[in-house]
């Protein structure tokens, strides 16, 4: 993956306050899951809009959304994976094409940015969107050479082939994400004015890694 600054994928964007490895799944939390009953209440446009930063498909949004309340976090964690498991072709290309290239953070090599940035671009120019892991697990000094490594094995793939392994590691974000994005919700709802049935203002634009 790329290792330069992030736009925000799309819009409505989510938020500022959240720390990068909430969208590029680096850690998955102890995930209590704090901000659910908040999440259970939103109207379906504001959980929808939230739940396109976890993952780009608006049909897995909706359908995560729709089946509220949850009685827990596994419960929405498994809604989460199920509705990935049953993305069709036209979802999991409108899920990629909202990802952007990671970015290491500070501190991270020069040469290592820019074996990453050119890495990536070879890759997308192979399968046509942009290179996604979930590096839950993985502490910040390796991911550069997990990033780099994996890259360079998953060049060699078929197409089709790519393209599952990119499916199931959109699942693994989406499911990082959720987990740390329903602890930090209630101070992200805290901070922010409703208006307009959404929060887009409020939460402002963000760099995720994914």
């Amino acid at each position: 993956m790329a290792a330069h600054p992030r736009r925000a994928p799309r819009s409505p964007p989510l938020s500022s306050h959240l720390p990068a490895q909430v969208f590029g799944g680096t850690s998955l939390g102890a995930g209590h899951g704090s901000g659910l009953p908040r999440f259970n209440a939103l109207p379906h446009e504001d959980a929808t809009a939230i739940l396109l930063h976890c993952c780009g498909s608006r049909r897995w949004a909706h359908r995560v959304a729709a089946h509220r309340p949850y009685p827990d976090l596994p419960a929405l964690l498994a809604a989460a994976d199920e509705a990935s498991y049953d993305l069709s072709q036209p979802d999991l290309t409108e899920a990629l094409r909202a990802e952007f290239p990671t970015e290491l953070g500070h501190g991270a090599p020069y040469a290592a940015l820019l074996a990453l940035d050119a890495a990536h671009q070879e890759y997308q120019r192979t399968f046509g969107h942009v290179f996604v892991m979930c590096l839950a697990g993985h502490p910040p000094e390796e991911r550069a050479d997990q990033l780099l490594g994996a890259i360079r094995r998953r060049m060699t793939h078929e197409v089709d082939e790519e393209r599952a392994i990119s499916a199931d590691e959109l699942r693994r974000l989406a499911q990082a994400r959720l987990a740390d994005l329903m602890d930090r919700l209630p101070g992200l709802l805290d901070r922010a004015t409703p208006h307009d049935g959404l929060f887009a203002a409020d939460f402002g634009l963000f760099s995720p890694v994914g």
